[in-house]
């Protein structure tokens, strides 16, 4: 063993050597159903990009190998599964830009990915692989289309949409950044076309309420209660008077304090009542009379010119606020029965609330800006409590010029004048969300097909189930029209296809589902990656969801974490699962910047796996990703800092030489204060101070004649997780034969780690006056004693009397005088 333990350390042999040995041994193999308790631990898996993983991707990745390979040897029976989110636009337009099918050019991708994925020693059940571009995979995800559209929460309709030129296909809500595409940073145009929806709005309370049940940043909670926008309030009646005609018109607002201070009413250009007023048609809900408004072309001209204009476009603030005045038409205040006017203005948008606002200017900024324009009255009705009154006030005060209800604070007048209105009808309570459902549509090609059929004869038709998958055929113009209808479309033997009720000529969808559709369930395939007869057993289902640990970017809170949710939900209600979240616990990793900004091919600042693999080894790229920082802060990568965390690991190998082949009689403390510290920092993903840790006692053993051979296999077993080859090389060279990760983890002694001294801090009322090495475990009245016999001390307690003394135990006493 001796002359084994004396060649250099040589990282690119051994990575190979144990990489291997883990893929033919299956070491990191799940057991379907195996007594041991389970964890199912996952990452958010990758788009498969023909430019490969950067280190910066390779973060995540890192903790969560930490992770599961820890619970493996606390005895785990661990899922650690990774797939592919391998249709949608990331993989097409590298296939547009490179003018290979994205069949092909996608397949190419994964095989680089995973390549670099084996080599970086990540412990995955390859078993387990999917990628849903695939038909076994997306046959399910269509069949949880049809599942959704029998449920009734998929459907189509004409619907305003965000447009990208570039990528030529509508986006989601969610997929607009600052009114461009969060894919190419395109500016969106607004179009009106039929698309597919999801109806997640129909789980708004539920997605919202059930946040609670999870543990997950409070950010990215945040993010999602302010998506989904619950807003508790109530809808006023105001009278509509339109020259022979009398009606009302709901306005909702959670601001029922400030109604004193409504000076006009504004109404979204989509608003029903603005299409009634200018082609003078009655309806129920506005029965108008012969009269019709004065301004008709001025509003019709306004109302053209607010469809072209993004949602982002008509909400910003810096914008200058537009709008016109109805001419002929005067609402009635309800509280006190004054005329006002009213206006269309794009600022107010028709999917939320009523699609009608009560403007106050004196407490609300668009309302203001809007009030100033147009020369509107403007009535202060909220005071701020000892300030001077600015306007907009916008915080919670004192009522006034608001009759009965004049010095009244905000929170009780709200509930005071919403009681007065309802009681006398002009009220009712309400409840509204910001949140719209979910448009699934894509006009791409490289997506799983929508599986439906329109027949002229029978409408529109879902496909049976024995039919799927819809298969997305291989074309060669798959490059996107911008037309409004996909490239598939344009294939006839994909479009034509027989009525599946009359059997009659019918066609297909032609648009694909959003990427995310795909994502949305992925965690779920895992389970049972092979089944073709349902999407997963419900019994390995019950086995291993939901996800115990989930790892991803905080990018996706409002969208994949949001949908998957969503879905979970669904699934659960169609009694296909048994449980409503699909992930228990979730952690966000921080960015990786280099030079100063996030790394990115298109900045020119990647650095390569596959450079620090040759140079380094994959030990040392796993190390210093956990060691360049905080794991859920943003970081800047450093070439040093690599070298470094090379430069302990060869430490650690030559460690090796000197430990001596008896067990260490006398036990290490500072070891079992590493052990206690490794474990709860990884358990709280402090990963760069649990390295820090290994490489303070590192140093420490270095400086020993003869380190035990006991303490150096604890050492190599709190090493594993993080640098998994060079752990298993050592481990095998000290004899042991099974690999290092079916050996247990390290438990700690608290009573070798207690301290037998501490230092005592002595305060006087609170400042730092003096310090003192006392027991450990000292009672209160000791610590007393020889604080107060302390000459520093006296001087400050034998003129003054002592009001009381504070102690905490093994820290600090704190003398009150």
């Amino acid at each position: 063993m001796k002359n084994n333990l004396k060649k250099p350390y040589n990282p690119q042999k051994i990575e190979k050597k144990w990489q291997n040995f883990w893929n033919k041994n299956n070491t990191f193999k799940a057991q379907d159903f195996s007594k041991k308790k389970k964890f199912y631990c996952l990452d958010m898996f990758p788009y498969p990009s023909g430019e490969g993983l950067h280190v910066g991707h390779f973060r995540g990745y890192t903790f969560s190998d930490i992770i599961a390979k820890k619970r493996l040897m606390e005895g785990y029976n661990v899922l650690h599964p990774i797939g592919w989110d391998a249709f949608g636009l990331p993989a097409e337009n590298f296939a547009i830009k490179t003018g290979i099918n994205p069949a092909v050019s996608t397949k190419k991708a994964i095989k680089n990915i995973k390549n670099q994925l084996f080599l970086a020693g990540f412990g995955y059940d390859w078993d387990r692989e999917i990628a849903t571009c695939l038909p076994d995979y997306y046959k399910w995800t269509q069949w949880m289309f049809l599942k959704l559209y029998k449920a009734g929460l998929a459907y189509k309709k004409k619907a305003p949409v965000n447009f990208c030129s570039s990528c030529k296909t509508v986006l989601a809500r969610e997929q607009v950044i600052n009114g461009r595409c969060e894919r190419c940073n395109t500016q969106v145009e607004k179009k009106f076309l039929e698309q597919w929806f999801f109806k997640i709005t129909s789980y708004a309370d539920r997605l919202l309420d059930d946040l609670d049940l999870i543990d997950w940043p409070e950010k990215i909670k945040t993010m999602q209660k302010n998506w989904i926008g619950r807003s508790e309030g109530i809808e006023i009646i105001f009278e509509i008077d339109f020259f022979d005609s009398r009606f009302n018109l709901p306005v909702f607002t959670t601001r029922a304090d400030t109604l004193f201070g409504c000076t006009y009413l504004v109404l979204a250009p989509e608003h029903p009542l603005v299409e009634s007023l200018i082609k003078g048609k009655k309806n129920s809900s506005f029965p108008l009379g012969k009269s019709t408004i004065e301004n008709k072309k001025e509003i019709e001209k306004y109302i053209e010119k607010a469809k072209s204009k993004t949602e982002i476009e008509r909400l910003a603030e810096e914008k200058e606020k537009t709008g016109v005045e109805v001419k002929g038409i005067k609402a009635i205040n309800p509280v006190n029965n004054k005329e006002i006017p009213v206006f269309i203005a794009d600022y107010v948008l028709p999917e939320y609330g009523t699609g009608a606002i009560m403007a106050v200017p004196a407490h609300d900024q668009r309302d203001f800006l809007f009030a100033n324009k147009y020369g509107l009255e403007i009535i202060e009705t909220i005071k701020p409590i000892n300030e001077t009154s600015v306007f907009p006030f916008e915080e919670d005060g004192i009522l006034t010029n608001s009759g009965v209800f004049n010095g009244m604070d905000s929170s009780k007048a709200r509930k005071e004048i919403a009681n007065y209105l309802i009681k006398r009808n002009l009220a009712k309570e309400s409840v509204y969300y910001k949140i719209r459902d979910w448009l699934i549509s894509r006009q791409r090609y490289w997506g799983a097909p929508i599986p439906i059929i329109y027949c002229q004869k029978c409408g529109e038709l879902p496909v049976k189930e024995k039919d799927l998958p819809v298969l997305l055929p291989k074309i060669k113009d798959f490059k996107p029209t911008g037309k409004g209808k996909g490239p598939l479309a344009k294939v006839k033997s994909f479009v034509e296809v027989n009525c599946p009720k009359c059997n009659s000529l019918a066609q297909r969808e032609t648009d694909t589902m959003d990427t995310f559709v795909c994502s949305s369930w992925y965690f779920l395939r895992y389970a049972d990656p092979v089944n073709s007869k349902e999407f997963a057993s419900k019994k390995k289902i019950k086995h291993w969801l939901p996800v115990d640990f989930y790892i991803g970017g905080a990018e996706h809170a409002v969208m994949h974490l949001l949908y998957s949710r969503f879905f979970t939900k669904v699934l659960k209600d169609l009694k296909l699962i048994d449980f409503d979240e699909p992930f228990l616990k979730l952690f966000n990793q921080g960015t990786v910047y280099r030079q100063g900004v996030k790394m990115s091919k298109s900045k020119g600042n990647v650095v390569t796996p596959a450079y620090i693999f040759e140079q380094f080894g994959a030990d040392t790229m796993r190390l210093y990703e956990i060691f360049m920082g905080p794991a859920d802060q943003a970081t800047e990568w450093s070439d040093k800092g690599v070298v470094g965390c090379y430069r302990f690991l060869n430490k650690v190998w030559k460690l090796r030489e000197k430990v001596k082949s008896k067990n260490n009689q006398k036990p290490n403390q500072q070891l079992h204060k590493t052990i206690k510290k490794v474990t709860e920092d990884i358990e709280h993903f402090r990963f760069n101070t649990a390295l820090s840790a290994l490489m303070i006692l590192i140093n420490q053993m270095e400086k020993e004649k003869e380190p035990a051979l006991s303490d150096y296999q604890l050492v190599i077993k709190l090493l594993a997780p993080m640098a998994p080859h060079i752990s298993e090389e050592i481990w095998q060279s000290l004899g042991n034969k099974q690999s290092i990760f079916l050996e247990e983890w390290p438990s700690y002694d608290e009573k070798i780690i207690k301290e037998e001294k501490v230092i005592l801090i002595i305060q006087i009322n609170g400042k730092v006056r003096d310090k003192i090495e006392v027991e450990a475990g000292i009672s209160k009245t000791d610590a007393e004693k020889k604080a107060l016999a302390r000459e520093k001390i006296k001087k400050w307690t034998e003129k003054n009397k002592i009001k009381k003394i504070i102690f905490i135990p093994d820290k600090l006493i704190n003398i009150v005088v």
